[in-house]
């Protein structure tokens, strides 16, 4: 049965309240479920310019996947525990814009679904079809609602949820030379992924050479991390992919990750929790919990101080040609 409430909606209104006047704050769309409103907040600290580079954190576009919300939370907790005597940090948010949407589907998860209240899948809700053949029903359909991956009504507008998460982007970030995402997701396996796009096509994108060099970065400056990169069409291909409508319809440098906790690190250690569909895709354990959202911070650190001196790192001339066949061998010729 779905919780009496949402202690991630209770935390970040929380966090809102002490974020003070750090923070801008919206509300992009409310969601009305049982009775309730639950609104969909967008927040922003930093330099609003749109001349100097900007990261975007997104969680909890699946209902079920709360961890994902969780360590969106975290970090902003970090962050505006840090904004009271990190100087650093002030002169990093100087030169950057930071954005977040940590809950994008509280429907939901008060109902403890994937989906929102409508019965739409987010991640395959934009209005993008795949190129190639996706695997049936998880490519995503539009048969009913009343089965998993569904898409919504052949032709009907995004939901609500999806569009606030657009509308965000395209303001916030497209705009700009240069911009990141990191969506957080928690998926099978028994590896933390870093997917990027696209997955409607084994395609390569465009700007394969930024991240290549990017993950080439990471890897360099933590080599003994135990993520892997790796296109999401390496693992399958989708219908509707809110970050690849996004990625095609930006004319600048603009890079969205998604990140896959993988959740059988946490059922192996407690196989039970596979016949819990909310404990299927979240820690239940408060150490391992705490073991999560410690492990995270590290590359969403990266990810701050990557897209602040993205002038460092982006290849340019061979550099640029080099890493392109460096991504295409490691990712699509093996």
């Amino acid at each position: 049965m779905p919780e009496k409430n949402l202690p991630e909606l209770i935390t970040l209104k929380r966090l809102i309240d002490e974020g003070g006047k750090h923070l801008e704050v919206s509300t992009s769309c409310t969601v009305a479920m049982d009775g309730r409103q639950f609104p969909v907040y967008s927040i922003a600290l930093g330099n609003p310019s749109l001349d100097v580079p900007a990261l975007g954190f997104f969680g909890g576009i699946h209902g079920l996947e709360r961890i994902g919300t969780q360590v969106v939370l975290s970090f902003m907790e970090s962050l505006l525990a840090r904004l009271r005597w990190d100087s650093t940090l002030h002169q990093q948010l100087e030169s950057m814009r930071l954005v977040f949407m940590p809950l994008v589907n509280p429907g939901g998860m008060w109902q403890a679904t994937r989906c929102n209240p409508q019965g739409v899948d987010l991640m395959r809700n934009a209005p993008l079809s795949a190129v190639e053949k996706v695997p049936f029903m998880l490519g995503g359909q539009t048969f009913s609602h009343h089965l998993p991956w569904y898409r919504g009504a052949a032709g009907a507008p995004m939901q609500p949820e999806s569009v606030a998460v657009c509308e965000l982007v395209e303001r916030e970030l497209l705009p700009r030379q240069f911009s990141m995402a990191l969506d957080c997701h928690s998926g099978f396996g028994l590896r933390d992924r870093v997917w990027f796009p696209h997955a409607h096509t084994a395609t390569p994108i465009p700007h394969l050479a930024d991240i290549g060099a990017l993950e080439e970065l990471f890897s360099q400056s933590y080599p003994n991390h135990n993520y892997v990169f790796e296109p999401q069409s390496r693992q399958y291909r989708t219908h509707g992919d809110l970050w690849d409508y996004l990625y095609l319809n930006s004319d600048n440098v603009f890079l969205p990750l998604t990140l896959e906790m993988g959740s059988w690190l946490w059922v192996k250690k407690n196989p039970r929790q596979i016949f819990d569909r909310i404990a299927m895709f979240n820690p239940t354990a408060r150490h391992r919990l705490q073991r999560v959202l410690r492990r995270h911070l590290i590359l969403f650190d990266f990810l701050m101080r990557a897209a602040n001196s993205h002038g460092r790192w982006i290849p340019e001339g061979m550099a640029r040609t080099i890493q392109h066949r460096r991504a295409l061998t490691q990712w699509y010729h093996t």
